[in-house]
């Protein structure tokens, strides 16, 4: 191989596959490669037929090759992977094998349940907004929508830009879950025909599409894994505690007791399961008007009841992380797709909302001691 082919072969294999987050090179998608006269050939190898993000892929590893000082001109052969290629690149992508749930006790991980005791709370909205932060700080995040009856984090996260969430991409049996504002998200949305679609499970299923989602969607290396939890104290949150007792579990309230006293009963029983209590977050608060007033709408002090009532008995106290306004900018960022705390960081909401990340982040459990599975060569 001449230095110019072999100039080109590692810029097109340093190209980031956008669905997987690896460079081409790690997942061999790059075949032959040759460059004679300026003229660059690369051969790129999608996973699947009909991969979403083939045009992307090829525009990258076009624009890549023509960056190498001596080339002129760039020809890419776009082919997919053989049966044989792909089930190589399955088994470099999940080498423990299929079914396995990579975030239970002993991953590197945090996983955090974001739960609430009934609906209207702004959960989600939380959520996807805390993901967004949480990735624009630097880290690794995905999202897991629990919420399987009332799913919304596909159009928060601008993934349903018209009414129908994005689908993932299937590689055999992994899940490949789409991307929105670098946060990775699995939602059975994203199964469903529109976004008006019911789903009428019972327990069973909704078990079985939680340890789905856990085993054979592909996240890759993730810093926090974000679960948007349904509201109460049902079904999918004692398989989240069978399943992830390593999770910690912020709980949102509003001001309102007839919140505040049923976001206890979702903290015990996700202690009851073993879970940690990350803290507690009061959302929906003041909303300051024109002149400087403010008007508590969801009334104040809910989130301080549950802390409270959830530090009984307990050696460390539970506290409150946050108070977020209530904000018009926080709802109509939910209802284009776009978190506030990446289109307008000024808004109060958006502050509140990046500096519960912050203290997040800055928290957890100390990592020191965990078996990275490797060995000095």
């Amino acid at each position: 191989m001449t230095n110019l082919s072999h100039a080109v072969r590692e810029a097109a294999g340093s190209v980031i596959d956008p669905e997987l987050r690896r460079s081409l090179a790690e997942l061999g998608m790059i075949g032959a490669v040759s460059a004679e006269n300026g003229v660059a050939q690369v051969e790129v190898r999608l996973t699947i037929a009909g991969c979403p993000a083939a045009q992307k892929i090829e525009s990258d590893v076009r624009a890549a090759a023509a960056s190498v000082s001596g080339v002129t001109e760039v020809a890419v052969d776009v082919q997919v992977m053989t049966a044989e290629q792909r089930a190589e690149l399955l088994a470099h992508l999940r080498p423990g094998g299929p079914k396995q749930n990579p975030f239970g006790p002993g991953t590197l991980t945090r996983v955090i349940a974001v739960t609430s005791g009934k609906g209207g709370v702004g959960k989600s909205t939380l959520t996807a907004n805390l993901a967004a932060s949480l990735a624009h700080q630097g880290f690794r995040v995905g999202i897991l929508d629990a919420d399987v009856y009332g799913f919304s984090i596909p159009a928060l996260m601008g993934l349903a830009p018209d009414g129908v969430a994005a689908k993932p991409t299937r590689l055999d049996d992994m899940i490949v879950p789409p991307v929105g504002h670098d946060v990775k998200v699995i939602s059975i949305g994203m199964f469903v025909e529109n976004a008006n679609a019911a789903v009428a499970w019972r327990g069973p299923m909704l078990q079985r599409t939680i340890t789905q989602f856990l085993t054979d969607v592909y996240f890759g290396d993730l810093d926090f894994l974000l679960l948007d939890l349904p509201p109460g104290t049902g079904d999918v949150a004692i398989t989240v505690g069978q399943q992830l007792p390593n999770a910690e579990v912020l709980v949102v309230t509003t001001g309102q007791s007839a919140a505040s006293e049923v976001a206890v009963r979702a903290g015990v029983v996700a202690r009851q399961t073993g879970q940690r209590i990350l803290g507690v977050v009061e959302n929906m608060g003041p909303l300051v008007l024109q002149d400087g007033s403010a008007i508590a709408l969801f009334g104040q002090g809910g989130a301080d009841t549950v802390a409270h009532e959830l530090s009984i008995g307990q050696d460390k106290a539970v506290e409150v992380l946050a108070r977020i306004p209530l904000s018009l900018g926080l709802r109509e960022g939910g209802d284009q797709g776009t978190p506030i705390v990446l289109s307008h960081p000024a808004d109060p909401a958006a502050h509140a909302i990046n500096e519960l990340a912050r203290v997040i982040a800055h928290s957890g459990p100390s990592r020191a001691g965990i078996n990275l599975g490797i060995s000095p060569a």
